[in-house]
């Protein structure tokens, strides 16, 4: 493949792309094992702690936060440090953090390690579409299909290993610890990356999350990732302790909830490429969005005899995930622009998705019961399909951006 040549940037060698192509499937099998981990031994872990249901929420409700919050601040400093240097430094983040917080017994000390581990995954969450697009500017459909099927990868042997490791080493702390190892794998490329390092693109207008928020396809776009986000984070927090209430064990609890995630991970491949072809994919959204109530529901009426088959529903919605990264991608004309796109959709998107999980944990100690909230979370579907089908039109967040003196 022919070296890609950019104004205002050094040429990519054929090596530099290698790296960088491992570099970016390496740290986005990394971006969610600090956020689901947890689920599947969340009993084991708020017992021996001596959590609170109300810490239990905030526990499930932190990646959500982190997100938002660092996921708005990181633009603006990867464009004065690098790229390259903040996508290290983010995985830094989720080593110490995902290391030293399964070795405290201090409930504090815990949640602001998984804090810091979030942190790292909201960082790198964050610059994984402007990587693609300073990189892999003719490929944005195939390189978000190949790093959000390694993100969904990560996610599904988190999600369903979890427990098993838990139980083979006699400790959930070395179930939730092992990913921090994984993370430190993944950060060598970036440190032969380092020396390669440039910042944002920058054209004649640099793009700010100020401007894109004074965007109506910004705010369509926080919206629509706010309430994906939002259905996705209750599930992951959530459905482990949803399936060991109505009667599984703990690790078929585990393994229905690697089947959700499992199911993403095909379409993970597939959806982005899709999406970039399509002029408007929002008949692509929509059929996903329809799932959702498919799944909840079923799991009102039948519990344990369908479970299996909700799951794979459940899934099979919480694809959308791919298809919003694609259009961050393919709403911005520049780097630059995708990076303030990323940054305002990711962390307003996330800072309304913190009312999912929490909102879940809440309604469930208020009706001792999973009814109510999957009723909920069955409504939410509706105002998701508004906003999808919005954002399916095609634009550009530059062509929108309030005119500068």
């Amino acid at each position: 493949m022919a070296p890609v040549e950019r104004p205002g940037e050094h040429q990519d060698t054929r090596l530099e792309r290698l790296l960088v192509l491992v570099g970016i499937v390496a740290v986005s099998f990394n971006l969610r094992p600090a956020a689901v981990a947890v689920g599947p031994v969340l009993a084991e872990v708020t017992d021996e702690l001596g959590m609170s249901s109300t810490v239990a929420g905030l526990l499930t409700t932190l990646p959500v936060l982190a997100f938002a919050t660092f996921g708005m601040l990181t633009p603006g400093v990867a464009a004065r440090v690098g790229l390259h240097r903040v996508t290290l430094g983010s995985l830094l983040f989720v080593v110490v953090g995902l290391g030293l917080r399964s070795r405290t017994d201090d409930v504090p000390a815990f949640l602001l390690l998984s804090l810091l581990a979030l942190a790292g995954m909201a960082a790198a969450n964050v610059l994984l579409p402007s990587l693609v697009k300073l990189h892999f500017p003719e490929r944005i459909g195939l390189l978000t299909s190949i790093y959000t099927t390694s993100m969904a990868v990560g996610l599904t042997l988190a999600s369903m290993t979890t427990v098993p490791l838990s139980e083979a080493t006699g400790s959930w702390r070395n179930g939730l610890g092992v990913w921090a190892l994984t993370a430190l794998v993944a950060a060598v490329p970036w440190l032969v990356l380092l020396r390669h390092d440039s910042a944002l693109e920058r054209g004649a207008v640099e793009v700010r999350l100020g401007q894109v928020a004074r965007t109506r396809l910004g705010w369509l776009m926080a919206v629509f990732f706010g309430l994906q986000s939002m259905q996705a984070y209750s599930l992951f927090g959530w459905f482990a302790q949803v399936y060991r209430d109505a009667g599984f064990s703990p690790t078929t609890a585990g393994l229905l909830l690697g089947v959700i995630t499992m199911v993403s991970i095909p379409l993970s491949l597939w959806l982005p490429t899709l999406t970039a072809r399509l002029a408007n994919p929002a008949p692509v959204i929509l059929s996903l969005v329809a799932l959702y109530p498919v799944g909840y529901l079923g799991l009102v009426v039948a519990p344990v005899g369908g479970a299996w088959l909700w799951a794979l529903a459940l899934g099979t919605a919480t694809a959308v995930f791919p298809v919003v990264l694609t259009l961050i991608g393919l709403r911005a004309r520049t780097s630059g622009g995708t990076a303030a796109l990323s940054g305002f959709t990711q962390g307003v998107g996330y800072l309304l998705a913190t009312a999912g999980p929490f909102s879940v944990g809440l309604v469930h100690d208020l009706t001792d019961g999973w009814t109510v909230p999957l009723v909920l979370l069955t409504l939410l579907a509706l105002p998701q399909a508004v906003t999808g089908w919005m954002v399916s039109k095609q634009r550009y967040v530059e062509d929108e951006l309030p005119a500068r003196p």
